[in-house]
């Protein structure tokens, strides 16, 4: 069974920072790429950065582009998303995926 468990968000002033976890289990981590995807009130799952399986190549939004970096450590199982420059239109529930699984989310506040 696929799990994964998101971890690291919290209530940040604009500007700040702040690094997101994402444990996985149930499956080979490191033949897979990796996703983190975002959703604020009201709207709908926006793909925020990729990671393929060897960690090289990444890609981004180009809302978050210059400001989110994504990486994982294949030795641990765990995704990353560390997350600067933090604007209050990045408030949402950040969830990592695996394709179309996603963990339960952690919610990331962004206001002074």
């Amino acid at each position: 069974e696929v799990q994964l468990v998101e971890s690291g968000g919290g209530l940040v002033q604009p500007g700040g920072s702040l690094r997101l976890s994402c444990a996985a289990s149930g499956f080979t981590f490191d033949i897979y790429a990796m996703q983190w995807v975002r959703q604020a009130p009201g709207k709908g799952l926006e793909w925020v950065a990729a990671i393929f399986p060897g960690g090289s190549s990444t890609s981004y939004a180009d809302s978050v582009k210059g400001r989110f970096t994504i990486s994982r450590d294949n030795a641990k199982n765990t995704l990353y998303l560390q997350m600067n420059s933090l604007k209050p239109e990045d408030t949402a529930v950040y969830y990592c995926a695996k394709g179309a699984e996603r963990g339960q989310g952690t919610q990331v506040t962004v206001s002074s």
